[in-house]
């Protein structure tokens, strides 16, 4: 059991992984320079931990105990006697290191240094370290207090036992564990990315607009969100971020080619809910209004269609990360129903609509297309000669 955690920058993710550390009983010491950000995650707290109590889900003492497991400390050094320190600061690799470094010549020799990264190398992170077999990436989905999936990336540095000690603690801090394979965009961030590059491809073949992919996905395919609420959720400077490092991160691998849309609507400043505007407009209809005036083309044929094309490359990527070992197939299920709500795993989804399906399906999209983009990962085709099932 880890008894000190240290979490290095106090926003929302930062403030977040203090507030699950702090409940499973962990002492926490949140750093951060800037001491407005702390004063305004210690506000933030208090705030979400009233709200606990109004819900009847902790009571005045557990919000106590929650408050007096975390300081707030704008030195470094402060995190000395850390057990486990998690980064999660700006997404920039040379400042990762940099604080790395600094970080290694205050805490002891047995300590572990993670980063909270969503997709840059945690060998090269760690590689920065003098022990670099301390270092691990533990990332976090936001919100991290409610959000139950944690990915946990051992770097090829990474010692089995720093391993094994991070996902038994983050378990034991009641998170879904699932371990994946130092590669760009680890499993959410790399499975994921059909789900808004697909529906970007057929808003910009024509196929339907924003408002009637978006229904499709919701009403047929059960999504919380359809992709462009997502983006709009998200970010579009975010996700089209995230996009572009994953597709310059696979050599240029077509399947995560950026979209021209998301870069436009990126370079305009309409960026989402947080601008007032994206792909719908948020200024003056609200963030509940806006997608309900967006008027969705509703023809069911059209929606099964858009929904099969984006399910299925979905599919196809989730078992290629099964095929290059990225993680295992229930790690796979897990880390996209838990990390970012899909209804079911697509695993799952390939087993219930049939791999010969998949195939079919995939297959057609080359054929019309004959861009690589539209390849069918090895695994499906074996599967289908051998009539197997990811499950049972």
């Amino acid at each position: 059991m880890i008894k000190n955690v240290g979490i290095i920058g106090a926003g929302t993710m930062g403030s977040g992984i203090a507030q699950v550390a702090a409940t499973a009983g962990c002492l926490v010491k949140l750093f951060d320079v800037n001491q407005p950000a702390l004063d305004k995650a210690e506000a933030k707290l208090e705030k979400i931990l009233n709200r606990l109590i109004e819900k009847g889900r902790i009571d005045a003492d557990e919000k106590n105990r929650i408050q007096g497991n975390i300081q707030y400390v704008n030195s470094l050094k402060e995190l000395a006697d850390a057990d486990l320190t998690i980064e999660a600061i700006i997404e920039n690799l040379d400042i990762k290191k940099k604080v790395f470094q600094e970080l290694e010549s205050y805490v002891s020799d047995t300590s572990i240094i993670a980063s909270n990264t969503s997709s840059l190398s945690i060998a090269s992170i760690a590689a920065s370290l003098e022990k670099p077999e301390r270092c691990i990436g533990i990332h976090f989905f936001n919100p991290a207090p409610l959000m139950k999936l944690v990915e946990v990336i051992p770097a090829v540095q990474t010692s089995q036992a720093v391993l094994d000690m991070c996902t038994q603690e983050i378990a034991r801090w009641k998170k879904v564990v699932a371990v994946a394979k130092d590669t760009p965009g680890f499993i959410v961030n790399r499975v994921a990315r059909p789900f808004y590059g697909e529906a970007l491809r057929l808003y910009e073949e024509g196929v339907a607009d924003f408002a009637t992919i978006d229904w499709a996905m919701k009403s047929i395919g059960g999504f919380r969100m359809g992709p462009y609420e997502l983006m709009d959720f998200i970010g579009n400077d975010i996700n089209y971020t995230v996009t572009e490092t994953v597709f310059n991160a696979f050599y240029q691998d077509p399947r995560y080619k950026p979209s021209f849309t998301q870069q436009r609507y990126s370079q305009a400043g309409y960026l989402g809910r947080k601008s007032g505007r994206g792909y719908y407009d948020y200024a003056n209809e609200g963030a509940d209004n806006a997608f309900a005036k967006a008027n969705p083309t509703t023809d069911q044929e059209l929606g099964k269609m858009i929904f099969d094309r984006i399910l299925v490359m979905l599919i196809n990527e989730a078992a290629d990360a099964l095929f290059w070992n990225i993680a295992s197939a229930e790690d796979i299920d897990n880390a996209m129903t838990k990390g970012v709500n899909y209804p079911k795993g697509l695993l799952v989804w390939a087993d219930e609509k049939g791999i010969d399906w998949c195939v079919s399906q995939m297959d057609a999209l080359y054929d019309e297309y004959r861009e690589d983009r539209y390849r069918c990962t090895p695994l499906l085709r074996r599967m289908n000669k051998r009539g197997h099932k990811f499950f049972g």
